[in-house]
């Protein structure tokens, strides 16, 4: 089972999954060219979503058709630090 994090500190934002920094998949679409974001709705929090997706689905399209019902219901609800694990993301898939 993987894990996604993410950290606010003074030095910036951090993404990881299992503990390896998150690629922001800009190869795919590029919401945000800043990269990540969260605790709100909008374009980073969006290339987060898509990111996180496609690591965790496998398959650019099937997450991209998800990226905005996840955003608004999983990513925009984060707290400054965070963990999702597959089983969290399944869940909020299904």
């Amino acid at each position: 089972m993987k894990r996604y994090s993410g950290k606010r500190t003074i030095d910036g934002i951090f993404v990881t999954v299992d503990g390896a920094p998150l690629n922001e998949r800009f190869d795919i679409h590029v919401f945000d060219e800043k990269g990540f974001e969260w605790s709100y709705e909008g374009s980073a929090p969006r290339q987060l979503a898509l990111a996180i997706l496609v690591d965790h689905l496998g398959d650019p399209d099937v997450a991209s058709s998800k990226v905005e019902s996840f955003m608004q219901s999983v990513i925009a609800n984060l707290d400054n630090d965070w963990e999702l694990t597959s089983s969290d993301i399944d869940a909020a898939l299904a």
